[in-house]
């Protein structure tokens, strides 16, 4: 650790001295919450880019997923002077000040996963367009559950950016499509193991005719997965939603889930990180039709918004699962 304080601390003081390009490559991830396995594989991304770059990686974050909680680590991370600050926001406008202090005082600020108002951060990369990952959740319970029948919905908390704008979306594809597959209710795990797993038991008790849940949170699906797998429900009950390949691989295994999706957790670090080191090195600023190139993944293009789009979401079943 210390030579990575040395690292990042030296990066800011050249930058100080003035000299041309002060590429202050000290990169610091502020997920929603540590210890939450979809984090740990997007900063596994993040840190490997890091490391191709050269630059300093750190990763801070509460383990609560609270807004108030991230304040304090974006207000550290300016007094440290890092360069670059990834930010997956648990609140679209609770963290916009302490965010835009750190732009005031030169660091550039990237979110990820989850967006902040457009004004405080200089990018955000989109693990998938919001469309995209509400058809494809819908597409997968509506064909498990054979077009007809309740479902319900596990989120995440109830304020999370990302997921009311995907469960918004797919109402409107229920409604407009699925005319016979009832929405019965959208229950909050906040992300949290236990209250998904507890949330997930009093949705089978309250509606005993429910087809299928579909969980558009890491956490969620893991913890219904955990439930319906030693329960009369396993096989009967459909759940799909998106998880990581590794917390679902026992569920996909044993038949308590059929297929679920998600994009890549570590290429959407890895990317993260490469965007926010092109800012730093001021090879972009983040306008719209900006191009830069991302290691591995090849060329990105700035859309609107400052918004930079990782790719579409993939589909993991049995068939697949043990590619990754």
């Amino acid at each position: 650790a210390g030579c990575a304080d040395t690292g990042s601390s030296g990066g800011g003081s050249t930058g100080d001295a003035g000299s041309g390009s002060s590429e202050n490559l000290a990169i610091t991830f502020l997920p929603k919450n540590l210890g939450n396995p979809y984090f740990d594989t997007s900063s596994k991304g993040g840190k490997a880019a890091v490391d191709e770059l050269g630059g300093t990686f750190a990763e801070v974050g509460p383990a609560e997923a609270t807004p108030d909680a991230q304040v304090s680590y974006i207000n550290t991370a300016t007094q440290q002077g890092v360069g670059g600050l990834v930010v997956s926001a648990d609140d679209p406008k609770a963290i916009c000040d302490a965010l835009n202090e750190a732009r005031d005082a030169g660091v550039k600020v990237v979110t990820f996963d989850s967006d902040t108002n457009a004004d405080c951060r200089d990018l955000f990369i989109n693990q998938a367009t919001a469309e995209g990952i509400a058809k494809i959740q819908v597409d997968l319970i509506t064909e498990q559950i054979g077009d007809a029948g309740q479902i319900a919905v596990l989120s995440a908390s109830a304020n999370a950016t990302n997921q009311n704008a995907w469960i918004d979306m797919m109402k409107t594809e229920l409604e407009a499509n699925h005319p016979d597959v009832e929405l019965v209710e959208v229950a909050y795990g906040d992300d949290d193991d236990q209250t998904s797993f507890d949330k997930t038991a009093a949705l089978l008790q309250t509606y005993p005719e429910l087809k299928g849940i579909v969980s558009p949170t890491t956490v969620g699906i893991a913890a219904a997965a955990r439930y319906l797998s030693t329960s009369d429900y396993k096989g009967k009950v459909m759940l799909t939603g998106l998880g990581t390949p590794n917390q679902m691989r026992e569920y996909v295994k044993d038949g308590t889930v059929k297929e679920f999706a998600l994009w890549n957790p570590e290429d959407l670090g890895y990317l993260t990180t490469f965007a926010a080191a092109a800012l730093v090195k001021g090879e972009i600023t983040g306008a719209e039709g900006d191009k830069f190139t991302a290691g591995k993944l090849g060329e990105y293009t700035v859309g609107a918004d400052s918004t930079v789009l990782l790719g579409d979401p993939f589909k993991f079943n049995a068939e697949n699962i043990d590619n990754f």
